[in-house]
């Protein structure tokens, strides 16, 4: 292929190819060409124009295919616009030439079209240059048209089209023999021909005034006639003409009308008269209409009525929006009566009525819901209104006459229901879309929107009452908030006018609608409502019989209202099944002997409201099954079951009840047949297996009935068809934009299409998707389809020998009838059949004996070679699945070998499409029938039937099945696939475009193909570079045909070609094909478009959004989209198609698209995205309440906001014009998704400092932060919307916004953070949500916006923070109201979830508090520690903390109070099911009985925050709580002690305060240890660790503590429960406020055993000591009990901590107990933390053990302790110690000092083990293997010298160990770090001045000459850094102490020695200036020392002084030279002197 990429052709080449690669070879230079040429220079293309225009026109004559011969003709009029174009003269001859050929033999035709083609695309380039030519090439190509088949007029008609467009004006001679050409193809009997003549049509009327003016009229009637008998492109083709024709005439300007006088201008009412002919008359003229009404038939075809209401559609939408918001009325009132009674004609029959009702409302949607913006939606519901009111005075007039019969016999009531139906269903529609923002339209009382729905419900027409309960159900919706005042309203006027037939079945109706929306309202109705209609629908059930005028109705209404209340679920409905069951049991006699008296009692009035009453108690038992799934327990079901039987017995003798009573009992018997059979297909079938001959009997009876003329194949076969199947049946099954209308067509015309009015009872029930009222079906087609099901159900489950009977009577019954009704029968029984087949295989049944397969097989092969195509496709799966039941390979094999005998042998098209596609249905359901030989010989057949060109439906079909055999054999078609791409591609250039099914099966064929060759797409080698240039080929040929279905199909391909070869397809010519069909009026085309960009963008999103900008700026003109992608680029242009689209399902994938997009992009592509965020948001804000916002804002930025406040008025500047509510709820969704995208990409977004910086390097650079004030304001405007929807997601925008900005501070103004100065806007945000009306939701996501902002810090001012506060304290006194003051509009559980929101709230802001009160308390502490005055700020800051707090503390109270009942509720709710009987009858606080289910999941959602507020609260009590009985009143004031007791002791029954404590401790501690026993893996880890603080904090007061010290299995459960936390959790912070709660434990069990010994010394007195108990764990044994311990609990959770931060501490990692030493290693501050805050809770243990117990646990605490030291005594810089040791040294001081290791009965024990733990330390600095370890030598040397200093003295004064402790001393001390040195000499002086001689002494003979020899070396080496200078200075305290501690004889010598020394450092008045600053401070320190030894030791200082006049003169030289600095300099000395080591200090003060 790449030799055809040159501009001539490669004639070489070319000429070596075969036939076939031939055509593609050519196909493929011309694809390059029509690139190639436009970029080719001028010059070039000139030098070879010769040439390659011989080459061109000698591809004409080459019989070249449409595709092929549509590219010649491009490239030539590219190539004579480019090069030079005298020669055009000649090709134009030339082609007329060829046309006028007398040549008429088929193989010639090709070439004739060619030049056709050829003709109208160079007349369409080059227009006007070849203006003098057009008038014979028109005349030629004109009389070619007279003698052309359907193709050649087909071309023609596009030809001349082209020729029109290219010509403009200059055409205008030939516009009339066009125009009647056209004509004559109007009405062609070929639909492409048609297509292609509408099409020319539209051209030709840009320029042919005549068409719009004086020739309309003919052209209306020509259009009319052209709808008849058409198919769905006709009829989209037709009216777009029709409507563009007529909206031209309507707008045509009065300046053209004057230049030419024959214009006539016509009105809007004449063009709609013109277009209401068409709809009431169709195409017959006036006279021959007369004469049909004269025989009493109607003449219009549904066709004509179909296509005149697209017209009407494609009218308005050409005259646009704004032009409909102006004529709105005059066209509501055309369009509403051609159904009044002006035209009786069109309503005649009940068919015509409800088609042409559904035409009008699909006329009213299609204008209304899709051009019209919210306000002009509002005002056209105004209008609708409007005439429903006119309507209702009409009705109301007649109504009243007195006179009876005048009064019945009036036609206008009856005229008058149609126009009503049609205003009320488009009124219900467009409210339904507005949703909440309706909400001024409702509360409008001029419109009286309500009034006038609930007044026509009293129309006598039953259709209209249905229709207005409907509207009333779309409202209830839209506007929730109106369900149960409609309700109320409903049922009251039903119990008030119980007599008025009208009234009972109009209110049932509207309060069965309203049931029926509640599923729909997530706040649902208050429970009682349901109680009430329960009541309402018994009493109109026992007073059916009173008064016979009503039987009917009341019995109908009292059962409509039983089965809808059943729609509202398990929750409600298990309240009253009792009742229900029970009126079940009494509608059904008991046996059936009641049954035949009953039969022979009654006549036929009784008899019709029996079965009404019995088929209305089916359908509400069908609703409870099919809702109520919950209930359904197998007591329920036997419940269900008796009458069951009765109810069969009484359908058997239906047809002998009717024969008796006559006709009037016919549609009752039909009703409850259905009802019967729903029922039963609903409920398991082994419960009425008894009665399976019975009901069998009768479903064969209703299949081959002889009265049922209807055949529904429609209806009854696609879903029993395969979905794909369907596509082979054209358009009419496939979902388009017209469904709605375009479906009726699919009846034949003796049926009208579904209606409300046929079945009352689905006006509860949801309607299908897509559709906005419910359609049920005539009842004789719901009955069939019903029996059809049920009997798939049935047949599967009966005995096999049962089914061979049936089937032969079925055969039989087939074979009997003749005909239509053969056909009926035929295709009941195969619909019945497949239904089984389709049960049984999801059953995994059998079929059974061979007998049956064969019977089987008849039935199915008869329905193969039918002549219905739907049948045809239901057969063909039915055999597939009948071989996949057999599941036998022979009978599969013998099927199969069926067909292909078939195909053989037959030439008819019915048994070759059958035969074909049941070959590929057998390989779809048996994935590949195995064998490779079966698989060519299928591949074969469908091979040659696929070339069949004298049909086309056989190719369609061949090829549909060749697709399928394509996907189900997998591998094994590999083989196949060059030729069979080869055939696609050979067909896709030769198969006339005017055949689109067969272009649409090849679309299937190669989307399989591509699809089975998957990645191996990729590869490089010839052949896979061959395939996929073949599949690149066939997609470009898909995409250039005129068919939408097949551009779809092309799309579908490329996008399977870009996922698995992205590299090989062009992704900007793939992006530009889905721009321009991103708007196409063709939704699959569409669907197809979307789902190629959802693909795309989430691989490469920016170049698909690039590259849709850059093909729409260099777009040629002819591309317009109704999108402007070039302002606001694809995305842009998908949000405002989001906007306009009313397919559900291509809205969720243009959501799905956007995501991605937004995930890709947003955080380059920052302000793009914002701005259209904005624009969205802000197109249809209320400007006012925006603006008055911003006037209090910071002045920065005002100029943007002005324009952004003023676009309003000028529509043109705003891309997007009234988006609806849905889109703008989408954009502040997307604004929160954006915020948490910039929050993943960078510290920037949120630094405003930082931002600034960036922005002024790269001003491309763009963050977050820069935009705040957009954000503020888009949340702003979403939260004050009138729609709650948007309000909600505006109000979470603004959460989100506050949390990530709270703490961005403000540059300018240091101390203040960003979000300041928006305060105003946040206030006027959130005042709303909390007024009187507000739904709780958005009240509660309003409190979580309060709770956030308050605590957020932004605002410090406290007046500033009351205004949010303010709107708090309001919600809290709205709880404390009480359940009475709760609104009675929605359900128990919204009030719910409110108060839990607002306490949540308050916690929320109570907890921040208490937090900050307490940072600020340590925070002044330390201040108070570092300066003894608090500074200003720190003032300032503590203000506002006090302040908060003090707003928390007026209400506190309260609160408190109000946190403990929800804590209580939350208890009860937590209780498991069997325990359901103990929980309170009325409900709990906040909860009620009925509502407990919905309640839950709203104490889920707060429990946690509120527990831990109840324990703040607690705490700073102190556990005082108030006596509940106590009124509000007395919370207020603080309660003591003695104020309680007195209350208490005053009333007998009251609790205890201790009591009350006891209560409230069970109750939180059980609450958190139910939670925290089992947190359910999704929950927050902020509950998690909620819990955990709520416990810390209420272990801080010594009541809960000594309750938990006194239990100790409480304790040990607690330590447990928080042992499998750390097991389950790995979140540090959890696990680090788990060992809080621990270490509050362990301090609770030791107060309890202090407080027992104390009181057991106080008891025992001090003389009988030694008979003293033990207390504390362990006893006098020393055995702890695992899992009843404390210590055993506490260990092995410390245990788990250390472990699993460090392995090694597992005795069993490490092989033994003998410690192997590995490195030690440094771990993260989080590991860190946790294990220092685990030693803590160690080195607590021992004080709660006895002293027996103490011995047990000691060896394993102090083995943990000096393993965590061994483990991470890392070396540091500085001398520093890692957190782990300093934790383990302080904890191994913790447990050497305790007291245990005195006490008499451990004190030998202790010793023994302190001493192993010493030998322990030492050995872990002593070489292991002759290998030096990696051990810190100051950690060993501290852990050293605590054992010296904290132990008594009998552990370390035995000699071998003293002796190693000295030898790591003096190494330390010969150690060349002089960290290490400095450390050793602090460690020295403590342990030399440590008071017990026996311990310090050795150490001091040891080691002291050695010092004091370091420091003489020192004299001749003076220090150069600080390091060593501090070394020195240590040496000397260290002998300056020793001084001290000496004898009196030995401190001469001392100080003898240590003179001379110090002298030695010091500096004279000249060395001092010069020296450095390490000397200088040495000789300061030596000076100081001097200074204080010499008055001390006077005596020794004089001789010293007095033996060396050196010394002695240097002294006072240095003592002169620094006498002025010592002044100076001494002060600040000592606060600076030890600036290293008092950090170390800090750190290691472990003596």
């Amino acid at each position: 292929m790449e030799l055809a990429h040159s501009l001539l052709l490669n004639e070489e080449a070319y000429n070596q190819l075969g036939e076939f690669q031939k055509a593609e070879f050519i196909f493929e230079w011309l694809r390059f060409l029509e690139k190639l040429l436009p970029v080719t220079s001028r010059a070039d293309v000139r030098e070879k124009q010769k040439k390659l225009a011989e080459q061109l026109i000698s591809l004409l004559n080459s019989s070249p295919g449409p595709p092929t011969r549509r590219l010649i003709a491009k490239n030539l009029a590219i190539l004579y616009s480019i090069g030079d174009t005298l020669s055009v003269y000649q090709t134009v001859d030339k082609c007329n030439e060829l046309i006028r050929s007398k040549d008429d033999s088929p193989s010639y035709l090709p070439t004739k079209l060619a030049a056709v083609v050829c003709l109208g695309y160079l007349y369409k380039k080059l227009g006007r240059i070849l203006g003098n030519s057009f008038t014979d090439t028109v005349g030629n190509v004109l009389k070619a048209m007279k003698n052309a088949e359907s193709q050649g007029r087909y071309e023609i008609m596009l030809s001349l089209q082209n020729i029109l467009n290219g010509l403009g004006p200059t055409a205008t001679p030939c516009h009339r023999d066009i125009y009647k050409a056209a004509r004559s193809c109007l009405t062609d009997r070929s639909m492409a021909v048609r297509c292609a003549a509408a099409k020319c049509l539209l051209e030709l009327q840009k320029e042919a005034v005549f068409m719009w003016s004086t020739d309309l009229d003919s052209v209306a009637t020509l259009c009319f006639k052209s709808f008849d008998d058409s198919n769905y492109d006709v009829r989209v083709a037709v009216s777009k003409l029709l409507g563009t024709v007529l909206a031209r005439a309507v707008t045509c300007k009065q300046a053209t009308a004057s230049a030419r006088q024959n214009v006539r201008k016509i009105s809007l009412d004449e063009a709609m008269e013109l277009l209401g002919t068409g709809f009431l008359r169709g195409s017959s003229g006036f006279l021959r209409a007369s004469g049909d009404i004269l025989k009493g038939i109607s003449s219009v075809s549904r066709d004509i009525r179909v296509g005149v209401t697209q017209a009407y559609v494609v009218f308005v939408s050409t005259l646009g929006g704004q032009w409909l918001e102006r004529n709105f009325s005059a066209l509501l009132s055309h369009i509403l009566d051609l159904v009044s009674q002006s035209h009786p004609k069109a309503v005649q029959t009940q068919m015509d009525a409800i088609c042409c009702r559904r035409c009008i409302s699909f006329i009213l949607r299609a204008t209304v819901g899709g051009l019209l913006g919210e306000k002009a939606q509002i005002a056209a519901a105004k209008e609708i209104c409007q005439a429903i009111w006119r309507l209702k005075k009409v009705v109301d007039a007649v109504m009243s006459d007195g006179n009876l019969e005048t009064r019945i016999g009036t036609t206008d009531v009856t005229a008058s229901q149609h126009v009503l139906v049609c205003a009320l269903h488009e009124l219900g529609s467009l409210i339904h879309g507005l949703g909440t923002t309706a909400a001024p339209l409702l509360q409008d009382c001029s419109t009286g929107v309500l009034d006038a729905v609930i007044s026509v419900i009293l129309h006598p027409s039953i259709s209209v009452r249905l229709a207005a309960a409907w509207c009333l159900r779309c409202i209830a919706v839209a506007l929730p908030s109106y369900v149960s005042p409609l309700l109320d309203r409903c049922i009251e006027r039903l119990s008030a006018l119980k007599s008025s037939p009208e009234a009972v079945t109009g209110y049932s109706f509207a309060v069965a609608a309203l049931l029926g929306a509640v599923k729909h309202c997530p706040l649902g109705i208050p429970h009682g409502k349901g109680k009430v209609i329960m009541t309402v629908a018994e009493d109109l059930l026992c007073s059916a019989s009173q008064n016979s005028r009503i039987s009917i109705q009341r019995t109908q209404a009292g059962w409509l209202l039983v089965a809808s209340l059943m729609t509202l679920g398990p929750a409600v409905v298990q309240h009253y099944l009792p009742r229900m069951l029970l009126l079940w049991k009494c509608i059904f006699p008991l046996s059936p002997k009641d049954l035949e008296t009953e039969r022979s009692r009654g006549d036929s009035f009784t008899w019709q409201v029996t079965l009404e009453g019995r088929a209305g108690a089916l359908c509400a038992i069908k609703t409870f099954v099919s809702c109520c799934g919950g209930l359904l327990t197998d007591e329920v079901v036997q419940r269900l079951l008796p009458p069951l039987p009765c109810a069969v017995d009484l359908l058997t003798r239906l047809p002998s009840i009717h024969k008796m009573y006559g006709n009037a009992l016919k549609t009752p018997s039909m009703t409850y047949r259905h009802r019967l059979y729903e029922l039963l297909a609903l409920l398991p079938p082994k419960t009425y297996e008894g009665k399976f001959c019975a009901i069998l009997k009768e479903l064969v009876a209703d299949f081959t009935a002889t009265d049922n003329q209807m055949a529904a194949s429609t209806f009854l076969l696609p879903p029993l068809c395969h979905q794909d199947d369907l596509l082979l049946l054209g358009p009419f099954l496939q979902e388009t934009d017209h469904r709605f209308i375009e479906e009726q067509l699919l009846l034949s015309s003796t049926i009208a299409g579904g209606s409300l009015e046929y079945d009352p009872y689905s006006i509860y029930e949801k309607a299908a998707e897509g559709d906005s009222v419910p359609k049920p079906l005539p009842p004789a087609l719901s009955v069939i389809s019903a029996a059809v099901r049920l009997f798939g159900v049935i047949f599967s489950h009966v005995a096999e020998s049962q089914r061979l009977q049936v089937l032969e009577k079925l055969l039989a019954s087939i074979k009997q009838t003749k005909g239509a009704r053969q056909q009926t029968v035929q295709l009941n029984i195969v619909s019945a059949f497949s239904s089984f087949l389709k049960h049984l295989a999801s059953c995994k049944g059998s079929l059974g004996p061979k007998e049956v397969r064969r019977l089987a097989l008849t039935l199915v092969m008869g329905a193969l070679e039918s002549n219905n195509p739907l049948l045809r496709c239901a057969a063909a799966e039915s055999l597939a699945r009948l071989a996949q039941v057999v599941a036998d390979s022979a009978f599969t094999a013998g099927l199969a070998q069926l067909s292909f005998d078939k195909l053989k042998s037959a030439r008819d098209v019915v048994s070759r499409t059958g035969h074909s596609l049941a070959l590929g249905s057998l390989y779809r359901y048996l994935g590949g029938i195995g064998s490779t030989q079966h698989l060519n010989a299928c591949v074969g057949i469908l091979y040659t039937l696929s070339q069949d060109s004298t049909s086309p439906d056989v190719q369609t079909w061949a090829l549909h099945s060749l697709s399928l055999i394509i996907d189900s054999a997998g591998p094994l078609y590999h083989v196949h696939v060059e030729p069979t791409l080869s055939l696609v591609v050979m067909l896709l250039l030769s198969v006339p475009p005017a055949y689109a099914e067969v272009h649409q099966s090849l679309g299937r064929c190669l989307n399989a193909l591509i699809t089975m060759l998957g990645p191996e797409l990729q590869g490089i080698n010839t052949a896979v570079s061959a395939l996929r240039s073949s599949c690149l080929l066939g997609c470009a040929v898909m995409q250039d045909n005129p068919d939408c279905l097949v551009q779809a199909q092309a799309i579908s391909c490329l996008q399977q070609l870009h996922m698995f070869a992205p590299r090989h397809v062009n992704l900007s010519s793939l992006v530009s094909c889905l721009c321009v069909n991103l708007c196409s009026s063709y939704l699959s085309l569409r669907r197809a478009v979307l789902a190629c960009l959802h693909q795309l963008v989430q691989r490469e999103a920016a170049e698909v959004s690039e590259h849709a900008v850059a093909f729409v700026k260099d777009c040629r003109e002819d591309f317009t989209p109704d999108i402007n992608i070039r302002e606001v680029g694809l995305e842009g242009a998908l949000l405002s198609l989001l906007d306009k689209e009313l397919d559900q399902r291509l809205c969720q994938d243009i959501r799905e698209t956007l995501r991605h997009m937004l995930t890709s992009v947003a955080v380059e592509k920052l302000s793009f995205w914002l701005k259209l965020c904005k624009d969205v948001l802000a197109a249809s804000a209320d400007f006012t309440s925006v603006a008055s916002v911003d006037t209090t804002q910071e002045e920065e930025g005002t100029k943007e906001d002005d324009d952004v406040l003023t676009s309003e008025t000028d529509e043109r500047s705003h891309p997007f014009t009234n988006p609806k509510w849905s889109t703008r709820v989408f954009a502040a969704e997307c604004v929160c998704k954006i915020i948490s995208h910039c929050e993943n990409a960078g510290r920037a977004h949120f630094d405003i400092t930082l931002a600034q910086e960036r922005k002024q390097r790269d001003s491309r650079d763009d963050f977050l932060v820069l935009h705040l004030a957009d954000l503020i304001r888009m949340a702003f405007m979403a939260a004050t919307d009138h729609s709650d929807q948007l309000r909600l997601s505006g109000l979470q925008t603004l959460l989100v916004v506050v949390r990530r900005f709270a703490s961005v501070p403000e540059p300018e103004f240091p101390g203040h953070v960003i979000l300041e100065q928006y305060q105003a806007n946040v206030g006027a945000a959130l005042r709303p949500a909390f007024a009187p009306e507000t739904p709780p939701d958005v009240t509660a996501k309003a409190c979580q916006v309060c709770s956030a902002w308050i605590t957020s810090g932004v605002v410090s001012d406290l007046n500033d923070l009351r205004r949010v506060h303010q709107l708090l304290i309001s919600s809290l006194t709205k709880v404390q109201a009480g359940k009475e003051a709760q609104s009675q509009l929605y359900n128990e559980s919204a009030s719910t979830m409110e108060i839990l929101a607002v306490l949540k709230a308050w916690a929320e802001v109570y907890i921040v508090a208490v937090e900050r009160e307490k940072n600020q308390s340590d925070a002044h502490k330390q201040t108070l520690m570092i300066t003894n005055s608090a500074d200003e700020s720190y003032r300032d800051l503590s203000s506002s903390a006090d302040g908060l707090l003090d707003l928390v503390q007026a209400d506190l109270g309260i609160l408190g109070k109000l946190w403990l009942a929800a804590l209580e509720d939350f208890a009860l709710l937590t209780l498991p099911s069997e325990y359901a009987s103990q929980l309170p009858v009325e409900g709990g606080a906040f909860y009620t009985a009925e509502t407990i289910e919905n309640a839950r999941p709203h104490y889920h959602n707060s429990w946690a925050l509120i527990l831990y507020a109840t324990a703040l609260w607690l705490t700073s009590t102190g556990f005082l709580v108030v006596d509940p009985d106590d009124g509000v009143t007395n919370l207020s004031r603080p309660v003591t002690p003695t104020t309680m007791c007195q209350d208490s002791s005053s009333r007998a029954a009251v609790k205890s305060p201790e009591d009350v404590n006891t209560d409230i401790f069970h109750l939180i501690l059980g609450i958190s240890v139910e939670f925290l026993c089992s947190p359910r893996s999704d929950s927050a880890m902020e509950n998690i660790t909620a819990c955990l603080h709520a416990l810390q904090a209420f272990l801080d007061v010594p009541w809960p503590r000594s309750k938990i010290g006194g239990d100790q299995e409480l304790g040990v459960e607690l330590l447990n429960v928080l042992h499998r936390l750390i097991l389950t959790r790995e979140s540090p912070d959890i696990q680090l406020a788990t060992l809080e709660v621990v270490q509050q434990i362990l301090f609770a069990a030791q107060e309890h055993v202090r407080e027992k010994r104390r009181s057991a010394e106080v008891d025992d007195g001090a003389a009988e000591k030694e008979t003293l108990p033990e207390f504390g764990e362990g006893k006098d044994t020393g055995g702890l009990v695992p899992g009843k311990s404390l210590v055993f609990a506490t260990l092995e959770l410390c245990v788990c901590i250390l472990v699993r931060q460090l392995p090694q501490l597992n005795p069993k990692v490490t092989g033994s107990p003998a410690v192997k030493a590995g490195k030690p290693q440094l771990l993260s501050e989080s590991g860190s933390r946790l294990v220092a805050a685990a030693l803590v809770i160690l080195s607590d243990i021992p004080s709660v053990c006895s002293p027996e117990g103490s011995v047990s646990v000691l060896p394993t605490i102090l083995y943990l302790i000096i393993g965590v030291l061994r483990e991470t005594a890392v070396k540091l810089p500085d001398g520093q110690l890692p957190l782990t040791v300093a934790a383990s040294l302080q904890a191994l001081k913790g447990i050497l000092s305790s007291p245990m290791a005195r006490a008499e009965k451990s004190r030998t024990a202790w010793t023994e083990l302190l001493r192993s733990a010493l030998v322990t330390v030492l050995d872990c600095g002593d070489p292991v293997d002759g290998a030096q370890q990696e051990l810190d030598e100051v950690s060993l040397l501290t852990g050293i010298t605590v054992f010296i200093l904290s132990t008594s003295p009998e552990v370390t004064t035995i000699e071998c160990l003293q002796k190693r402790c000295i030898g790591k001393f003096k190494i330390a001390l010969d150690s060349k770090d002089p960290v290490v040195q400095l450390k050793c000499y602090q460690l020295l002086l403590s342990i030399f001045q440590y008071p017990n001689r026996a311990v310090s002494y050795p150490y001091i003979h040891s080691l002291a000459p050695s010092i004091v020899g370091k420091l003489q070396e020192t004299e001749k080496t003076k220090p150069e850094n600080s390091a060593e200078l501090q070394v020195i200075q240590e040496g000397i305290k260290v002998v300056a102490a020793l001084i001290a501690i000496a004898e009196e004889e030995h401190r001469a010598y001392l100080v003898a020695c240590l003179l001379p020394l110090l002298i030695s450092f010091l500096l004279d008045e000249n060395s001092l200036g010069s020296a450095t600053n390490s000397t200088r401070n040495l000789h300061e320190f030596a000076l100081q020392n001097v200074m204080q030894i010499g008055p001390q030791y006077s005596s020794v200082f004089k001789k010293v002084m007095a033996s060396s006049p050196t010394m002695k003169a240097r002294l006072e030289s240095a003592v002169k030279g620094n006498q002025e600095s010592i002044k100076v300099k001494t002060t600040p000395k000592h606060a600076k002197n030890p600036g290293k080591s008092s950090s170390i200090q800090l750190k290691t003060n472990f003596f």
